[in-house]
């Protein structure tokens, strides 16, 4: 499975009147904190991977991406691969649920990994045409926006692409504009 991301800068109060005109459905929202993993037997930075644990908490519909205090938080595991597409965020992606966040941070401690960064946003989702548009607000980075779906095979990569592309162009935004460097790696280069 290929994830196929197009990401970059955008504020969200422009946005959302293109989505309402697209008929974009809000999906949900989500508040993430991912913390990040470095590797002790290769540089991950140099080989374009991640390895990270996520905990997830269901946002609060009233506050737009802001985490519902009352609901229960979901954790996952995720390994992303090097980037396949020199034109996308597009890379290899294995994820699977843990039943808790504290024991899967120190299994990975246990093995020698250890944290990088803590990346925290606020994600609203929405439905385009098949494509997930997300707004994202990060912390110390700012607002973003992202479309994205999945290929089944590398071969399907281009076509699930330009039709990111379609949909950012339908939203005002310019797909040259796109940023292929993780909120991580954004995160990292502002320190």
């Amino acid at each position: 499975m290929y994830e196929v991301e197009v990401k970059l800068r955008a504020a969200h109060d422009a946005v959302r009147p293109a989505l309402d005109d697209a008929g974009a459905e809000r999906v949900g929202g989500v508040t993430q904190v991912d913390t990040y993993y470095d590797a002790p037997h290769r540089d991950f930075a140099e080989t374009d991977e991640a390895l990270r644990v996520r905990e997830e908490r269901p946002a609060d519909s009233a506050a737009d991406g802001e985490a519902d205090a009352d609901a229960s938080a979901t954790t996952k595991v995720t390994y992303k691969g090097p980037l396949v597409d020199a034109d996308s965020k597009t890379r290899e992606e294995r994820e699977t649920g843990v039943d808790d966040a504290d024991a899967a941070r120190g299994v990975f401690e246990g093995l020698g990994f250890e944290p990088a960064a803590v990346v925290e946003k606020h994600r609203t989702f929405f439905e385009v045409d098949g494509y997930t548009v997300t707004l994202d607000r990060v912390a110390d980075l700012g607002e973003f926006v992202e479309v994205e779906a999945e290929a089944e095979r590398e071969a399907d990569v281009d076509a699930v692409r330009e039709g990111a592309f379609d949909v950012l162009r339908r939203l005002g935004l310019d797909p040259d504009d796109q940023i292929r460097t993780s909120y991580l790696g954004l995160l990292l280069n502002e320190e």
